[in-house]
């Protein structure tokens, strides 16, 4: 008993303010992408079309540009070197609309130049990846047969999955700063349409810090129960 007091006082300290972080940055992203996908670009430039501005101002020439359905489900697939831009953005010449085309071609540019970090995540995230899927599932069985080995392999799996997060907010940020450098020095967007894409690329930046602050609350929350089960 003692210990599952302990593992439900972690969770209310530590994890649910964490999630509620979480939540507003969701709801943040949420409310400054529709806000500002309602102002158009001065210069009618779609995201598709930004982020080819984006590839060609860095010199970048074979990175495809596809539409894909959903909505923010922008993404840069590293592997199909490939720009896959939702329904939202592809088409649609808005300030959000450019600012998430042009973070997306960021990521390219990234890998075309070598970018460190990101080679690091490219390293990680397979790691990652076995993680985030197997750590629950060993912790899980860990509490349900009460073995202290199964519990503590889950938790260095989960630390596993911290780590990927951790090693893409680098990346995030930076594929930002090259989005929104590229814009001002292109003179792609104007000044207040300039302010509109920072604070969409921003508040989505923030969904990434408030997932990892989630997750090592998790993680925290893991490792003292871990720590309590030695004690009981």
């Amino acid at each position: 008993m003692p210990f599952f007091y302990r593992f439900d006082v972690y969770y209310w300290v530590l994890l649910v303010p964490a999630m509620v972080i979480a939540l507003v940055a969701q709801v943040r992203v949420s409310t400054t992408f529709n806000r500002w996908s309602r102002v158009s670009s001065g210069r009618g430039l779609t995201g598709a079309g930004a982020a080819e501005a984006v590839l060609r101002f860095h010199g970048v020439y074979d990175v495809r540009i596809e539409r894909v359905s959903g909505r923010l489900s922008d993404h840069y697939d590293p592997r199909d070197n490939v720009i896959r831009l939702s329904d939202s953005v592809y088409g649609v010449n808005s300030v959000a609309a450019v600012g998430v085309a042009a973070h997306e071609a960021g990521h390219a540019v990234q890998y075309a130049q070598g970018y460190g970090p990101i080679r690091v995540r490219s390293a990680i995230i397979p790691l990652s990846n076995i993680g985030s899927q197997l750590s629950i599932i060993f912790i899980l069985i860990g509490l349900f047969l009460y073995s202290q080995t199964l519990f503590g392999i889950g938790v260095v799996l989960f630390s596993l999955a911290v780590a990927g997060q951790l090693v893409t907010l680098p990346v995030e940020f930076n594929a930002s700063r090259r989005a929104l450098a590229t814009l001002e020095s292109g003179g792609f967007l104007e000044d207040q349409e300039l302010r509109g894409a920072k604070k969409v690329l921003s508040a989505a930046a923030m969904t990434y810090v408030a997932a990892l602050l989630v997750s090592l609350a998790q993680l925290l929350r893991f490792v003292l129960a871990f720590g309590g089960r030695r004690r009981d």
